[in-house]
C-alpha cells in the first residue's frame, strides 16, 4: 500500500521533469533561446544523474544565444567533472564559445592579450575535443573551425 502510494506522486513528478524538459529542448531546437536558457536553468536543480546532460544543453541554448563567455563558463565547469566522451562533448561547446567570443571582439576591433588567449583556449579545446573522441566531427566542421582559430591566431600575430 506504500509503495502504491507513492507513484503517483513519483509519476507526476517524473511527467513533470519531461514536460519541462521537452519544452526546453523544443525551444532551443525552434531558435527560442532565452526560453530554453529559462528552461534549463529551472531544471538543472532537479535533474539529478540527468543534470550534466541539462548543464550541456543550458550552456549550449547560451552559446545559441549569443551568451558566449557564460556559455564557456558552464561548459568549462561541465568538462572539469566529466571524462571521455562526456568530457568532449562539453569541451566542444566552450571551444566553440570561446572562439565566438573573440570574434565578437575582434569585431568590435578589440583583439588584446585577452582575445589572444581565448582564440588559444578554444584551439586547445578543440584539439582535445578530437583526440579524446574524433566521431564528435564526422563532418569536419570542428576541424574546419580550428583552422580558422589557427588563422585569426595568425592574423593577430599570435601563433598558436
Amino acid at each position: 500500500m506504500v509503495l502504491a502510494a507513492c507513484e503517483p506522486s513519483t509519476i507526476s513528478e517524473g511527467n513533470t521533469f519531461q514536460r519541462k524538459y521537452s519544452t526546453a529542448r523544443k525551444a532551443l531546437e525552434a531558435g527560442n533561446y532565452d526560453t530554453a536558457i529559462n528552461g534549463y536553468a529551472l531544471l538543472i536543480p532537479q535533474s539529478g544523474p540527468l543534470e550534466p546532460r541539462m548543464r550541456l544543453e543550458y550552456s549550449h541554448a547560451l552559446l545559441r544565444a549569443g551568451r558566449y563567455d557564460q556559455a564557456a563558463q558552464v561548459a568549462d565547469a561541465l568538462a572539469n567533472t566529466r571524462k571521455g566522451s562526456d568530457r568532449a562533448a562539453a569541451l566542444a561547446v566552450s571551444g566553440a564559445a570561446k572562439h565566438e567570443s573573440a570574434l565578437s571582439d575582434i569585431s568590435a576591433g578589440t583583439t588584446g592579450p585577452q582575445t589572444v588567449a581565448k582564440l588559444r583556449a578554444a584551439d586547445a579545446a578543440m584539439a582535445e575535443v578530437m583526440a579524446l573522441d574524433p566521431d564528435l566531427d564526422p563532418l569536419g566542421a570542428m576541424a574546419s573551425r580550428r583552422d580558422d582559430i589557427r588563422q585569426e591566431l595568425k592574423n593577430l600575430g599570435a601563433h598558436g
